[in-house]
């Protein structure tokens, strides 16, 4: 059952769904009627496909599994609702609103025995996948430095969403900061970051930041993003620069979007000659990517190597919100495991602190 059916819902509809082998949509829902009178003519599907509440497509068609295409402030309430009625959920970054809506959505999908993704979809292309392995095989030896860079013009770029508080933190940078744990194989210390208002731009909030982010096994990671500048604009995955005690590795994923230009990844060992990495396409790359990934373990299969499960993108979120309060306080460093213990202290759902149910 597909929730939300505005321009990225039919994007779902149209692009990734029918690509997956195993998904099968038996429902569409939207609570307003113009947005499923909208997304059945553009698909040609039948208005019987199309219900006004989860519920009542629970209740009509019954189905496996929930994908939230909905609007973030939207996330949490269409997850739980899906979890309370014991369906897996696959739902769009970022995963919820604020990083206790998160955790608190973790603990249903625990408590319930239910499958819990977000659709970190940047995952499931070839260069992170081949750097992720390079860097497990010590290619490069220990990270010391890394460099990550992106640049999108916003209104070149078809961006919809300028009154988001955070829209490059919040919205982008997920993207990046995801990617940065997903190749270290490693998890952040602190974050300092400083987020720059544009005025008169069409943003209500800061549209380019900056930040300082120490890993636990030593990396320190620089990060520079913006939606605004005349440069040429970065691949949508950015360009990542990693120097290691035995060489450096240059790459950059997504360069147009999900259906275009090709990852590259450029490696040079102690010698410094610059020598291409073979990159692989996974079967299936970005969003198509994590919904067969969704699709196989609500099927039983065995939870893959870089799955983004509820849980593990608690750490992505935390990264997000460390540097949105760094932010706010001035470029303080912000301790990202203080934020995780801040919810994951609570107690999980239908229980009380002892355990008892409660």
């Amino acid at each position: 059952i597909q929730v939300g059916q505005g321009a990225w819902g039919i994007d779902w509809a149209r692009m990734i769904l029918p690509t997956v082998p195993g998904v099968e949509v038996i429902a569409r829902v939207d609570g307003d009627p113009l947005a499923r009178s909208v997304a059945a003519d553009a698909l040609g599907e039948p208005a019987s496909l199309y219900f006004a509440s989860l519920q009542a497509a629970l209740d009509r068609v019954g189905g496996d599994a929930v994908l939230a295409t909905v609007p973030l402030v939207a996330h949490a309430g269409v997850a739980r609702a899906a979890l309370a009625a014991g369906r897996h959920v696959i739902v769009e970054k970022p995963f919820a609103a604020s990083l206790a809506e998160a955790a608190d959505l973790v603990r249903r999908a625990e408590a319930a025995g239910r499958v819990l993704m977000v659709s970190q979809n940047y995952r499931h292309y070839a260069a992170p996948l081949a750097v992720a392995t390079l860097l497990a095989e010590g290619a490069i030896g220990a990270i010391d430095r890394v460099e990550v860079t992106f640049r999108h013009r916003a209104e070149a770029s078809g961006y919809r969403y300028y009154d988001l508080a955070q829209p490059l933190l919040s919205d982008m940078a997920i993207h990046h900061f995801d990617l940065m744990r997903m190749v270290l194989a490693d998890e952040p210390l602190e974050i300092a970051c400083r987020a720059e208002i544009a005025p008169g731009s069409r943003f209500a909030g800061p549209p380019a930041a900056e930040a300082t982010i120490r890993f636990r096994r030593g990396a320190a990671v620089s990060y520079r993003g913006s939606w605004l500048g005349p440069d040429p604009p970065t691949a949508w995955a950015g360009e990542w620069d990693m120097a290691g005690g035995g060489g450096t590795l240059w790459w950059t994923s997504r360069g147009s979007g999900e259906r275009a230009a090709p990852d590259r990844a450029i490696l040079r060992r102690g010698d410094g000659v610059a020598v291409p990495v073979p990159l692989a396409p996974p079967p299936l790359v970005d969003r198509a990517g994590c919904l067969a990934a969704f699709a196989d373990r609500v099927a039983g299969v065995a939870e893959p190597p870089h799955f983004p499960s509820g849980r593990d993108n608690l750490h992505s979120l935390a990264m997000v919100e460390a540097a949105i309060r760094s932010a706010g306080d001035g470029g303080r460093p912000v301790a990202v495991a203080a934020l995780l213990a801040e919810v994951e202290d609570a107690a999980p759902v239908g229980l009380g602190r002892d355990g008892a149910l409660g």
